[in-house]
């Protein structure tokens, strides 16, 4: 299971959404507390101010879906696809991710703080005017990612690879 900083266990989940296929759905406005999200496909879905509190998704393929101004808080990613997802304005705070590709995902705007992506690919991943205060990204490959106007204070940067990383504007005190 997703890796939090010590101290931090994944929340409970109360209830369980299995096998569903939201292949292109458009979603809004929905509110979704401790819901465990398995073997979803939400391929090519669009969500829009979808709150999901201390959700875990296990093995959900995200593969080009958008979504916009939604908050992930909380929430614990194992197994997932984020090819070619888009985020914008997105609050994903505290959120922890393990095991999960983020292959062409592009993430505008929003706040990424204490959210845990260790030894995470995101080689092929953009970030641009996200706020990753005190993130985790011990290991990270990030050599050729785009991390543009980023605020990065206090992330934990140890062992990343940054070679090639575009880091313009970014926030690394």
């Amino acid at each position: 299971m997703a890796e939090r900083k010590p101290g931090h266990q994944s929340p409970k989940t109360v209830s369980t959404v299995a096998g569903e296929d939201w292949y292109g759905k458009v979603l809004s406005g929905e509110t979704h507390e401790r819901v465990l999200f398995q073997d979803i496909d939400l391929t090519e879905a669009s969500l829009s101010g979808m709150v999901f509190s201390e959700c875990t998704f296990r093995r959900v393929q995200f593969n080009c879906s958008t979504h916009q101004d939604g908050a992930f808080v909380n929430c614990t990613f194992a197994n997932c696809s984020f090819f070619e997802t888009s985020l914008v304005g997105c609050k994903l705070m505290g959120s922890a991710f393990d095991r999960c590709t983020f292959d062409l995902m592009r993430v505008t705007g929003g706040n990424w703080s204490h959210v845990g992506l260790p030894g995470a690919d995101l080689r092929k991943a953009t970030f641009e005017d996200v706020k990753l205060r005190e993130a985790d990204l011990t290991g990270a490959r990030c050599q050729g990612a785009a991390v543009r106007d980023c605020d990065l204070s206090s992330a934990w940067l140890s062992g990343a690879v940054l070679t090639e990383c575009d880091l313009r504007g970014s926030e690394l005190a």
